[in-house]
């Protein structure tokens, strides 16, 4: 294929599709694996129809299967400025040094460095420190006591901005291994398991491999510039165990696959992994962007949700399978009325 060769640059309308508004899922499965579940077979290109708790048909004893632990916070705060008392909305990205939170706040041309904020009944308060790249803030809370108990208190899941519908459980937005507190978005891929399929994923002989990436809302920033190349991939916290990362590298030495859970997970494994596929402990921060022509060092195979048109995450997709065929993929659900985005329906990439 083409792009896979570098024969041209890749240009961001290359994954680009006809989506119908009404096939955006606005609220959860009512139960999380009854899902639908698009299989296709990289090897055959055949595209199967099932229901998510049809996933261990395809598992095979042995297999690591790499979920990531990320819990989303109720990173959404209102409040209003101090002085005029004019309504503000901050969404936290990214915790930073002592008390100072990488932030995006609305309307920004209000939140200058220096102006201060209000929430609640004073129980939270802010100050704009600077303004970053990209038009985040970086704003520093003040409060009595723990600060993830205040944000539990005034906060609200911050949920897509294509999702209108008011959300009556929070924990749907949660996978149910959720951990780790540090998210602005959920790794969508992790909501259709249950604690009793992952109990039957478990008993067949597959390893059930935690991770840790903390999603940013860049996740869901539109590429815009044309040239793909031209694009500057978000920053997200990451972390692999050394525990994590020996059962990751015995899969795949007694010839198992690695099957990641979520392009999060893909996105840690092949940042933490060496040329020959081994996955090493680490921690830091990952910026890593694949599009067609990266060759996959880890990763074997992929549970995902459908993904936004023109976004990185299909960009990725199209790297696991071919641009030509991710985007023949979307057209078949579509045309079989597939639900899409963060509560959507999943596919299997195997």
């Amino acid at each position: 294929m083409s792009e896979a060769n570098g024969a041209r640059p890749l240009h961001t309308s290359d994954f680009d599709f006809e989506l119908p508004p009404e096939l955006i899922a606005q609220t959860p499965s009512p139960q999380r694996d009854l899902s639908r579940l698009l299989c296709y077979d990289k090897q055959s290109g055949s595209i199967e129809h099932k229901v998510f708790h049809d996933l261990p048909q395809y598992l095979h004893e042995g297999d690591a299967l790499v979920i990531n632990e990320t819990r989303v916070i109720p990173a959404r705060l209102l409040g209003r400025r101090e002085d005029s008392g004019g309504a503000m909305e901050f969404l936290l990205l990214r915790r930073l040094e002592d008390g100072c939170w990488e932030t995006l706040v609305k309307p920004g041309r209000r939140a200058l460095p220096g102006r201060r904020f209000v929430f609640g009944n004073g129980e939270l308060t802010a100050q704009v420190e600077e303004i970053l790249e990209g038009g985040a803030r970086k704003v520093r809370f003040f409060h009595e006591g723990i600060f993830e108990e205040v944000l539990d208190a005034l906060g609200q899941m911050p949920l897509p901005p294509y999702i209108t519908e008011r959300l009556e459980d929070g924990e749907r937005y949660q996978t149910v291994y959720a951990k780790e507190r540090g998210s602005a978005a959920a790794p969508t891929a992790g909501l259709h398991f249950t604690p009793e399929l992952l109990d039957e994923i478990r008993k067949m002989g597959v390893d059930v491999v935690p991770v840790l990436l903390h999603v940013g809302l860049g996740t869901f920033r539109p590429v815009k510039e044309e040239d793909v190349s031209a694009h500057q991939m978000h920053s997200e916290y990451y972390e692999v165990t050394e525990e994590s990362a020996r059962r990751i590298n015995a899969a795949r030495q007694r010839g198992g696959r690695i099957v990641c859970v979520g392009t999060t997970s893909v996105r840690t494994l092949e940042t933490v992994a060496d040329e020959r596929g081994v996955v090493h402990a680490g921690r830091g921060e990952t910026s890593i962007f694949i599009t067609p022509g990266y060759r996959f060092r880890a990763v074997d195979a992929l549970v995902t949700n459908f993904h936004l048109p023109k976004s990185t995450l299909l960009m990725l997709v199209s790297a696991f399978i071919g641009r030509e065929e991710a985007l023949r993929v979307y057209r078949t659900a579509v045309q079989e009325r597939y639900r899409f985005f963060s509560f959507g329906d999943a596919c299997f990439f195997h």
